[in-house]
């Protein structure tokens, strides 16, 4: 049976798989019916609905557009009032839950056990309630997650870069976490894919509209293999404003946030600064200084607002737990030379790369050493296939 907003008073309990109307699926309960009918009223952020929402349930939000009783309370201006008691009327909230149940979905509220308490950090910009459609639960995939973004023109270095990356984090056992768009997001997206691991798409438009249209195949997967979310119900568009909007629940759900390329104007890096701003990890990985694609990291990184980081496990060792995800120790290939003692060194540097070689007292004036030290080095080198002797000379072995 439809109900509309302007009738969510709640009804007579349903009893666990008993039929509400027609039967299929028990009524929701009013909060859930509030929310959803919230998130087609206002934009995603709408801190008016947000400051009202900390002081009031969803229901009586609801009931108070609908009868006009905002009048002196924490919550939208008459103007914003008015146009949503205009768009109220139409809106039908059982039939937006019924759609994303028939795409496999749910729509999880705050106070659900799927949903993430550190989406909490935005405070009056928190989502009204989350549309979602796959099978695991999104608190726990979110519990170890790292967002991996970037540009959506984005060169074949990026797409490598990204892809490499995703895979080696999701092999440690991270989930990834981006957007679903061209460029960056689809090779972290597919990274992740390729290991056989989750992934999660946030996205700017309803969990039903496959956006962008090349990558529906993409977005079916992720949906099969991970999770689709959104803060939009079902069947609506994005908008060049709903992608701002919606990285800031990208940088919130996640430890850190990875921006692999972007340019100066790039909206990867909002996600970056609300991640910065939320208190999590922003890391950047660095480019080539000719690629204005790499420009925007490179600044990000200059300005110290984010951290360099090259493979998954610098990433890990930021945002995993202290003294369980260390990266390696990087260094140089050890040479044989580098073990050498300082003074048999200095005598091997003082050996010229001729064929005559040189005497010991020549080697003795180059190497500030006395010639019986010397000459007792040239052995220990000579034992070591650094040097040979030649008649009275020593030269350096020539090695093919």
């Amino acid at each position: 049976m439809s109900r509309t907003a302007n009738d969510l008073t709640p009804g007579p309990p349903t009893a666990p798989g008993a039929a509400p109307g027609s039967g299929a699926q028990p009524e929701p309960e009013p909060e859930r019916l509030a929310r959803a009918v919230l998130s087609r009223l206002g934009e995603p952020r709408d801190a008016a609905l947000g400051r009202w929402l900390a002081d009031s349930d969803a229901l009586d939000v609801v009931r108070a557009i609908r009868d006009g009783t905002a009048t002196g309370r924490p919550g939208p201006k008459d103007a914003r009032l008015a146009a949503y008691r205009a768009r109220l009327p139409g809106l039908d909230p059982v039939a937006d839950l019924e759609r994303v149940r028939a795409a496999g979905g749910r729509f999880i509220i705050p106070g659900d056990t799927e949903w993430p308490s550190q989406l909490d950090d935005l405070g009056e910009s928190r989502p009204t309630g989350l549309w979602v459609v796959g099978t695991g639960s999104l608190r726990l995939l979110a519990l170890r997650s790292v967002a991996v973004v970037g540009a959506r023109a984005c060169t074949a270095y990026g797409a490598h870069v990204a892809g490499d990356l995703a895979a080696q984090l999701a092999e440690r056992g991270w989930v990834v976490v981006s957007g679903g768009a061209y460029g960056i997001d689809a090779a972290a997206h597919r990274g992740a894919l390729a290991v056989g691991a989750p992934t999660v798409a946030v996205l700017a438009c309803g969990v039903d509209v496959a956006y962008p249209r090349g990558n529906t195949g993409l977005i079916r997967r992720i949906g099969e293999q991970g999770l689709l979310l959104s803060e939009l119900p079902p069947g609506e568009h994005p908008t060049r404003f709903r992608f701002v909007l919606r990285n800031r629940v990208i940088a919130a759900l996640t430890r850190g946030t990875v921006v692999v390329e972007a340019a100066l104007r790039s909206g990867a890096l909002s996600t970056a600064r609300r991640a910065r701003d939320l208190n999590r990890h922003t890391m950047g990985v660095p480019g080539p200084v000719t690629s204005e694609l790499s420009a925007g990291v490179h600044a990000l990184i200059r300005s110290g607002a984010a951290t360099v980081v090259t493979d998954a496990a610098e990433v890990g060792e930021l945002i995993g737990a202290i003294g369980d995800d260390l990266a390696p120790h990087r260094s140089g290939p050890v040479l044989p030379r580098d073990l050498l003692e300082p003074a048999a060194a200095r005598v091997l540097e003082a050996v010229p790369a001729t064929p005559d070689g040189a005497p010991v007292e020549r080697l003795a004036r180059q190497s500030g050493l006395p010639p019986d030290e010397v000459l007792q080095r040239l052995y220990e080198l000579g034992s070591l296939g650094h040097v040979e002797r030649h008649g009275a000379h020593w030269r350096l072995v020539r090695r093919r």
